[in-house]
């Protein structure tokens, strides 16, 4: 499929990428931060906002929020997607949604974290299922758009590689940001006097979400998406855009292992704060310690990831990531209990478990973009953006399911000396992993790229 548009420039890639860090930051504050917060352990000196009640012995009231907003996200997704494949807007298809969602998203991130109540009460349980529903909501407004740009501003395997290596490195950066939460409300009651720590952790969210406003608004900004984009509207009905997507065999194989996956991953960036704290012993503050090293240890690998892509594709290095973090996982229930230090134990971890994190961080997206090339050149049709909102969602899917696992099992034991809970999600990690990477080494990757070279 020959383009006449221009290769995004270098700069303008980075700008690009710099959007991901902003929206990277949004959602693992509420990955690292949600369940700690409303479900704390003992001695934490977070006091509890919401009922601590379970139903059917495992079921609380985190994990039914968490549910309900991705039966929203059900409805959300493909119709945001739907609406961007469509759009015939002057600034382009996908950057007018960018504009529309930062804000937004940004803010409602913030208002999750003040409940309207002090102590327990059932406001607060319908003012955290408000604001998340507005906060997924403007997330996919940005997000589904914003990965719909990687097929469209990359016009080859390699540059849509490019993009893949540069959204990851923002990603990465995001959870390190993320990861400051406590670092920055440490800092801002020492400034302030401030002592009480929910104050101090609502005061660090609430300035983090500022800054990932600016971060979000860079593309917006910075890309002419009808100098770089081969932007042609489908006006394909959502119901049938939804249905092409799920007959592409090669996409079902991919978004099945990747459910899979960020469903272990938000078992375990969900439960970090306990490991950390429960099963290790250390100060919360380890945590921001942590994630800066897992990020730049990833960075490492980076270049090494590019360059065997090209040389050994991506699919074998894709499903090798998913087979290493399940050992990862694996160890995490004998956390504490290994004949080493148990701060030695946490640097372990996160030093091997930044090497899947590098490969899984880039190529995934570079896959999905070239599924998604592929179907064009097939069908005729562009529908980036249906394939990217049904990735994710079932993201988000995956992101739920991980957070009503790992917070099902908080029931069975989330505080120190009884922590049965915690140390069973590495099980579960281990097993989704290794689902990932089995089942992945289906999908079919060298005759889709000779397919794409042939039509070319």
């Amino acid at each position: 499929m020959n383009t006449t548009k221009e290769s995004l420039p270098l700069g303008k890639q980075w700008g690009y990428a710099i959007g991901q860090l902003g929206w990277s930051t949004l959602i693992n504050i509420i990955g690292l931060q949600l369940v700690y917060f409303y479900i704390p352990p003992e001695g934490s000196g977070i006091e509890t906002f919401i009922p601590q009640v379970t139903f059917l012995m495992v079921i609380n009231i985190i994990t039914m929020i968490a549910a309900g907003g991705r039966l929203w996200d059900a409805i959300t997704d493909p119709l945001i997607a739907s609406l961007s494949d469509r759009w015939k807007g002057k600034r382009g298809r996908r950057i007018p949604f960018l504009a529309a969602g930062a804000v937004p998203a940004a803010l409602f991130c913030t208002l999750m974290f003040v409940p309207i109540v002090m102590g327990q009460s059932g406001w607060n349980v319908a003012w955290l299922f408000a604001m998340q529903t507005f906060f997924y909501l403007f997330l996919t407004v940005y997000v589904t758009p914003f990965f719909a740009l990687i097929p469209e501003l990359g016009h080859t395997a390699d540059e849509r590689l490019n993009l893949s290596t540069w959204i990851s490195i923002t990603y990465a950066l995001g959870i390190m940001v993320a990861a400051q939460v406590p670092l920055f409300g440490g800092i801002i009651g020492n400034m302030t006097g401030i002592t009480d720590t929910v104050t101090q952790l609502q005061l660090a969210i609430g300035f983090l979400s500022f800054i990932s406003i600016l971060f979000m608004m860079v593309p917006v900004l910075t890309i002419d998406e009808k100098r770089y984009c081969d932007a042609i509207p489908t006006d394909i009905p959502m119901m049938e855009a939804i249905k092409k997507t799920f007959r592409n065999k090669n996409f079902v194989y991919y978004v099945a292992a990747d459910f899979s996956y960020f469903t272990a991953l938000m078992i375990v960036m969900t439960g970090l704060m306990y490991y950390i704290t429960v099963l290790l012993g250390l100060s919360k503050d380890m945590v921001s310690q942590l994630m800066p090293v897992m990020v730049i240890v990833s960075f490492i690998f980076y270049p090494f990831v590019n360059i065997l892509a090209k040389k050994v594709g991506k699919k074998p290095l894709v499903s090798g990531s998913f087979l290493f973090m399940s050992i990862i996982f694996f160890f995490i229930y004998f956390l504490g209990r290994l004949p080493l230090d148990n701060t030695l134990q946490a640097w372990l971890v996160v030093v091997f478990y930044a090497i899947p994190i590098a490969f899984l961080g880039i190529l995934p997206n570079a896959v999905l973009a070239d599924i998604a090339e592929h179907d064009a050149i097939k069908t005729g049709v562009k529908q980036e953006g249906m394939f990217y909102a049904a990735r994710t969602l079932m993201q988000k899917f995956g992101q739920t399911f991980g957070v009503l696992i790992f917070a099902a099992l908080t029931s069975l034991g989330k505080d120190p000396g009884d922590d049965l809970g915690i140390r069973i999600s590495g099980f579960v990690g281990f097993g989704l992993c290794l689902f990932a990477g089995l089942f992945f080494m289906r999908y079919r990757e060298k005759q889709l790229l000779r397919e794409m070279n042939e039509d070319v």
